[in-house]
């Protein structure tokens, strides 16, 4: 189903910069309309709701901010796009609970208005926990998340803490108050580090006594970020929530770039090494069977040199795409190198050499488009498949080549094992 994003702007200016940029850059449908009656209109007419609301807070037939509750009713996440924000209007915006405002002032506020749509996106699949003895405390910080469409978890001490994340190992950040009974926030943070390294779990510190001197001393037990309750600001709090979430993304990002091959998207050289021993050594002393095969494209060359590298490279993803998709979950596949994969995938010797000839036929039979002539390449591929345990990972992978070898000898396009 495609997502949908309400625009209420009076403004015919903004309003058709706003609907092509967000329609070009979220590929949502947005709807705009330019009274509060109309963008009501549009809520009736949509029963599966919007995945966010951009709305001006001063409309024509709504100049207090009234558009703002009544998405606020219909749990629509809203953003307020405005010209004119002060002191008090800002209040009153935050008092409503929105997600964000953004000021109209040009193409870097539209730039963060689309990163900020990205991010709520994001949130839905993202676990946070928000851990206070208080719990008006910590309903107030959980609903403010709940704004951005994070999953959150409440704990009202460490101990709790600690059970409800041996629950739910995907928590990504922690929000916790220093003063609670029986275990304190330096305490909770220092076991959180235990378990979880700061490029897996960010945790931020917050307390009503705070000082420097605490927020050090939470910095030096493993906490990202601290926060002063006396000082607390919800648009600070959004500021510092989503920093430290980005943070781990990034983190995340470098690492899978690393062990990625950047031209077909599928495990690298480097992760079948690393990941691919791990296999190897739980698979060894169990009664499961581990093969490794060698996957070779025939006359590779021939494709570069008669349609040139951009050929080459599409055939290399259609083959990638096709063997992501015929492999089971549990295998391990990467390109090692040039034209040649290898993939380790557990099972009899005889299930995955009937899997590979499926294979083998059904990138015998894959046309690669070449744009923009729409002319087709067919190719073929010759596959060697090792069964036999070996000494190591290596020594399975000496094999499998030896028997992809074997299969371009003896005429290419076929299995041996």
């Amino acid at each position: 189903m495609v997502k949908k994003i309400l625009v209420a702007e009076d403004s015919g200016f903004f309003g058709r910069m706003l609907k092509k940029k967000l329609e070009a850059e979220t590929g949502a449908q947005v709807c705009w309309a330019q009274t509060m009656q109309e963008a009501c209109q549009f809520i009736e007419q949509n029963p599966d709701g919007f995945a966010a609301g951009i709305v001006n807070f001063n409309l024509p037939d709504a100049p207090a901010g009234e558009i703002v509750t009544k998405l606020g009713e219909r749990n629509i996440p809203v953003i307020v796009f405005t010209s004119v924000v002060n002191k008090q209007i800002r209040d009153r915006i935050w008092e409503k609970k929105v997600v964000d405002y953004v000021y109209k002032e040009g193409a870097q506020s539209l730039d963060y208005l689309v990163s900020l749509l990205h991010r709520l996106e994001r949130n839905r699949k993202i676990t946070v926990m928000v851990v206070d003895d208080s719990a008006m405390q910590r309903e107030v910080m959980a609903d403010l998340l709940r704004v951005h469409r994070y999953q959150v978890l409440e704990a009202g001490d460490g101990n709790e803490a600690l059970e409800l994340m041996a629950r739910h190992p995907d928590v990504k950040l922690v929000v916790s108050d220093f003063h609670m009974p029986q275990m304190d926030g330096f305490e909770l943070t220092q076991n959180l580090r235990k378990t979880h390294s700061r490029e897996e779990l960010a945790i931020i510190g917050i307390s009503a006594l705070g000082d420097n001197v605490m927020a050090a001393r939470f910095l030096k037990c493993g906490a990202n970020d601290f926060i002063i309750k006396q000082n607390f600001l919800t648009e600070e709090f959004y500021c510092r929530v989503s920093q430290s979430i980005e943070n781990l993304e990034n983190i995340e990002a470098i690492r899978k770039a690393a062990i990625t091959d950047f031209l077909t998207g599928v495990s690298n050289r480097r992760f079948l090494f690393d990941h691919g021993e791990r296999i190897y050594n739980q698979l060894g002393g169990s009664d499961k069977n581990l093969c490794c095969a060698m996957l070779d494209i025939d006359h590779f060359k021939k494709v570069n040199d008669t349609f040139g590298h951009h050929a080459g490279d599409m055939t290399l993803k259609r083959v990638a795409n096709l063997l992501q998709d015929k492999l089971p979950e549990s295998s391990v596949l990467a390109r090692i190198g040039g034209e040649e994969f290898c993939a380790l995938v557990p099972g009899s010797k005889e299930d995955v050499v009937r899997l590979f000839e499926r294979i083998r036929c059904a990138i015998a039979e894959l046309p690669v488009s070449l744009a923009p002539d729409n002319e087709t390449v067919h190719i073929t591929v010759s596959i060697g498949v090792c069964s036999e345990p070996g000494r190591n990972l290596l020594d399975m992978l000496s094999r499998a080549d030896a028997y992809l070898y074997q299969a371009k000898k003896e005429g290419r396009d076929r299995v041996i094992s």
